[in-house]
């Protein structure tokens, strides 16, 4: 019962604990525990039976590879004794090395004799082998295939050979400025007599042998070793000219193999390949790539869609459950799914819908009420302020533009008629953008004032691409310009001055150029203008002094989402000049009408 109990309370505990962590990370030791760490453990066994069964068959292909080479070289050594022992048992060569020439004539004689009748008429030169036989004879006429034994008693092989207790011999040397060379040495004076004064030498083809050993293609590392010198391998240079390297890894060999042969103790070492796992990952990658994305990658995907389907439409209910303060409940646009958590969504939308109704009809009826006797409030002040209509201002300066035209004072009656234009223009507020056209028109009405006070002193120029036309812009924001260019430009001048007003595009951009040969600006000046174009706020309009240019700038501005930009230039004496540049996705054209 004990038991049971501290079971049922570790429960418990672990209950509590789970129920603190978040969704997510339940999911997460979910998805860790029951399949990323079981799958992990599962490859690795599997990874490391692949290792293990590697290096078996590694074990087994050194092995097969050490006793290939073994045989080739016995082989190989075993053909040249055989024909050795053939010249051994041959009587004829026996009795040709003893006999006393009698001079050259008679040796010359006796040798083609031998050569005819012994077996050395069919085996000189078979396999590029050299057969040379020595003998204590001094009737001997060195020459081929016989030399007296006096001619190599300094060489450092028959040294060994006559030192050996071996009447049959193998040799591996190399002497300097020779080439590297595989020799075969038989006694042929019988055992009763010393085993050098008659002796065979077979060169042997050790090309032919590395040759043989390099053709195995085996992927291991071989080297065979006399005396801890490499004398054939299928990694070192089997160069005849080279000397034999020394061998210095048979402490790092995964195999090595002795062969006792003709008094001869070679060695075989073979190397486990380099990288040997690196191989193994390599050959199984199609298997690995397959485990990674079905094991680990498939789940994770399946567990991640798991859990943004679960969390998401969690976390939107915690979120509208967040905003319960409000006046109104928000519905979920979008319930999502058909399991527990979408029905739990649909009745948190049916509740809310329930309540909004409840709302509507408590409270949201009475906020009705107390809107629309404000509205009703505000009507009643514009139909008073409607009643105060300027009017009266337009109908005055039309009775004096007429009176004007009956004297026949044209001027005056265009100069009056421009100003109605700007009266008009600064009257109605009922929209505050205008096209480009229009724009330029209060500004050639402006101007035309201008130059009936300034005289000769003024003169302008007003330019206009045809596509910038239906382009709307802030109202009164090129005037505002160009009344600053004549107030603060031309009239600070004694002499005359031009006004040029360009409008045109640049790429994506519409440019609004505004350039006077007033007097111009000192360095300081600019730099506070146009600090103070670029910023544009509502708080500089608060502030005492000219604010016109802040106005046009701000508007412009706010029209553009902050994306125009203002630049000023300006010379003292000189003049100044204005741009304006607006990337044209920030503008709209006004709507044709027929």
């Amino acid at each position: 019962m004990k038991k049971i109990s501290a079971l049922q309370s570790y429960e418990e505990n672990m209950a509590r604990n789970l129920n603190d962590l978040s969704l997510r990370k339940k999911l997460r030791y979910l998805y860790y525990f029951c399949i990323l760490i079981p799958i992990i453990l599962t490859d690795t066994v599997i990874l490391l039976s692949l290792f293990r069964a590697e290096q078996v068959e590694q074990d087994r292909e050194m092995a097969a590879a050490a006793s290939a080479v073994q045989y080739s070289i016995t082989s190989f050594v075993e053909s040249s004794t055989v024909v050795a022992r053939g010249i051994y048992l041959d009587s004829s060569i026996q009795e040709f090395l003893s006999t006393q020439f009698q001079g050259p004539e008679d040796y010359f004689a006796q040798y083609q004799a031998v050569m005819r009748n012994s077996v050395l008429h069919g085996i000189s030169g078979i396999d590029n082998t050299v057969i040379t036989i020595y003998a204590d004879n001094e009737g001997i006429v060195n020459g081929g295939g016989f030399l007296r034994r006096s001619n190599v008693e300094g060489e450092e092989w028959f040294k060994l050979y006559a030192e050996s207790g071996y009447d049959t011999q193998l040799e591996f040397y190399y002497a300097p400025n020779d080439n590297r060379t595989a020799i075969l040495l038989r006694n042929l004076s019988g055992h009763t007599k010393e085993k050098t004064a008659c002796f065979l030498k077979i060169e042997l083809d050790y090309s032919r042998l590395a040759q043989n050993i390099s053709n195995m293609n085996y992927t291991f590392p071989v080297y065979i070793c006399v005396d801890n010198e490499v004398i054939i391998s299928n990694q070192e240079s089997n160069n005849l000219r080279e000397a034999f390297p020394v061998f210095t890894k048979s402490d790092s060999a995964a195999l090595e193999q002795e062969l006792e042969l003709y008094g001869s103790n070679i060695k075989i070492y073979v190397m486990r390949r380099a990288n040997n796992v690196i191989a193994a990952l390599l050959e199984n990658s199609v298997l690995l790539v397959l485990l990674l994305l079905f094991n680990i990658l498939s789940p994770q995907l399946i567990m991640n869609l798991l859990e943004k389907s679960i969390t998401s439409r969690i976390f939107r209910l915690g979120d509208v459950f967040n905003q319960v303060d409000s006046d109104e409940l928000i519905m979920i646009p979008e319930e999502g799914g058909k399991d527990e958590i979408g029905v739990l969504m649909s009745n948190y939308n049916r509740m809310a819908k329930r309540m909004n109704e409840l709302i509507d009809q408590v409270y949201r009826n009475r906020l009705r009420e107390q809107e629309m006797d404000i509205a009703r409030q505000n009507a009643e002040l514009l139909a008073l302020y409607s009643q105060i209509n300027p009017h009266f201002l337009f109908n005055a300066l039309e009775s004096i533009r007429m009176r004007s035209i009956l004297k026949d004072e044209h001027e005056t009656a265009d100069m009056v008629e421009k100003l109605a234009i700007m009266e008009r223009q600064n009257v109605d507020w009922s929209t505050d953008t205008n096209t480009v056209k229009r724009e330029l028109e209060f500004v050639e009405a402006y101007l035309s004032l201008q130059k009936y006070r300034f005289g000769d002193r003024l003169s302008y120029r007003i330019e206009m691409q045809e596509e910038c036309e239906d382009i709307m812009i802030p109202k009164l924001t090129i005037t505002t310009f160009v009344e600053n260019a004549c107030v603060h430009g031309i009239e600070t001048k004694t002499c005359p001055g031009w006004v040029f007003v360009r409008v045109y595009t640049e790429k994506d951009t519409l440019c609004v150029e505004v350039e006077d040969t007033g007097g111009g600006m000192e360095e300081s000046a600019v730099e506070i203008l146009g600090e103070r174009m670029r910023g544009a706020c509502i708080d500089m309009l608060k502030e005492k002094g000219r604010v016109g240019i802040v106005n046009a700038c701000l508007r412009i501005r706010m029209m553009t989402d902050s994306a125009a930009d203002f630049s000023v230039e300006s010379e003292k004496g000189i003049g100044t000049v204005i741009l304006i540049r607006i990337p044209l996705e920030k503008t709209e054209r006004a709507v044709q009408t027929c």
